[in-house]
């Protein structure tokens, strides 16, 4: 992305924007694009399968946003399986996961992110 805009130009509680664009739904950004209307297995948990095609393409950095209250957890496998494949996991509320994605993306960084935009 450069120096121009950031990839994700705003965050609210329910709603992202990405690239001009306005989601009002769950999403993730892999290799520069948007996959909106992400769904977990389980509504408040992220676990290996909901995040496999990020696995897959092997992001140095996946920012995961936990929602606007943290809600969302973390599974201990996925961070394991994450781990193994090389893949520096930051897990933050969605807000400060903004921050982080758009910092690492400025600073050239192969970086993915999966975003819960509620709770």
């Amino acid at each position: 992305m450069g120096e121009g805009k950031p990839m994700i130009q705003a965050y609210s509680f329910g709603r992202m924007v990405v690239q001009g664009r306005a989601y009002s739904e769950d999403l993730k950004i892999l290799q520069g694009q948007v996959k909106p209307y992400w769904r977990r297995r389980s509504g408040h948990r992220m676990d290996v399968e909901d995040l496999q095609d990020v696995i897959e393409a092997r992001p140095r950095v996946l920012v995961l946003g936990t929602g606007s209250s943290g809600m969302v957890r973390v599974s201990e496998d996925l961070l394991q399986v994450l781990r193994s494949a090389g893949i520096e996991v930051v897990v933050e509320p969605t807000a400060e996961a903004v921050r982080t994605f758009n910092a690492l993306l400025r600073d050239g960084e192969e970086v993915a992110g999966a975003f819960h935009l509620t709770c």
